[in-house]
């Protein structure tokens, strides 16, 4: 009997269809992977702006991962935006439950649009709780210096912080650097053995940058799913955004910050 990996994601709606569960679950998708999810609040939202967030009660959203890993399994999670410490609190609660290992989670803060997607006392949950289960963490350069209450503005700066991360718990963590001005955008990626790898692709002229990182996690969590290591992940999922800026850059959808191409690699 055939099955699929299966990989859940535990996010935020994003009525565009450019982030969140939406981007999410067009990536698993597009890497061949079956997708679930957990919904931890609704926005309304587009290319310019978060115009409502409606979080949705801590309960519920156990509930959603209770009976989805319960029934259907899970071979990977990715875990985006959780809007309080009480939903952070029962998402930890359900994946030591269920035992969970393959964890990959973006610290959502803020929204392409500058929104602020998380509460201020959400971040000590969220250092509590959920970052020492992740195998993998993601954060931009502003989440990293919430997360390090340390200022980062460039490369040297950007290890310092993921070693912090890695001693505060985290076992890898991927700093993306697209924030920094330059040519090309670094990531660095630590490993827990403090390994340090250095992702440098070109800058992509487009306006559709809308859900990278949302995108860019959920591809990291499906190569995990489909058994490739940390390191090979992370590889394998750059290319997948990178490529998916490239193809969408010219195409139109919304006045603001328009979508990467999910399935790039299907309408070739």
């Amino acid at each position: 009997m055939k099955t699929h990996k299966r990989v859940l994601t535990i996010a935020g709606s994003d009525s565009g269809g450019g982030a969140g569960i939406q981007a999410d679950l067009k990536t698993f998708s597009a890497l061949g992977c079956f997708g679930m999810s957990a919904i931890t609040a609704i926005t309304a939202q587009n290319t310019t702006a978060v115009t409502a967030i409606y979080p949705i009660p801590a309960d519920v959203v156990g509930k959603q991962i209770a009976a989805v890993i319960s029934d259907i399994g899970v071979d990977a999670v990715k875990i985006g935006m959780l809007n309080s410490p009480e939903v952070i609190g029962e998402v930890a609660a359900q994946l030591k439950q269920f035992q969970v290992k393959k964890i990959v989670l973006d610290p959502v803060m803020v929204a392409k649009s500058g929104d602020k997607l998380l509460q201020d006392e959400s971040i000590e949950a969220l250092k509590r709780e959920l970052i020492p289960l992740a195998e993998i963490i993601t954060p931009n350069i502003p989440e990293a210096e919430v997360l390090t209450a340390r200022a980062i503005s460039n490369k040297e700066e950007m290890i310092e912080a993921a070693k912090q991360l890695i001693e505060n718990g985290a076992k890898s963590v991927l700093l993306k650097g697209g924030h920094f001005e330059g040519e090309t955008s670094p990531d660095c990626l630590m490993l827990n053995n403090r390994e340090v790898i250095w992702f440098e692709s070109k800058r992509v002229a487009s306006p559709n940058t809308h859900g990278t990182g949302c995108t860019l996690s959920s591809a990291i969590a499906s190569y995990l799913a489909l058994g490739k290591s940390t390191l090979e992940a992370v590889k394998l999922a750059k290319q997948f955004i990178t490529n998916a800026i490239i193809a969408g850059a010219d195409y139109k959808i919304g006045n603001g910050h328009g979508p990467v191409h999910h399935f790039h690699l299907l309408w070739k």
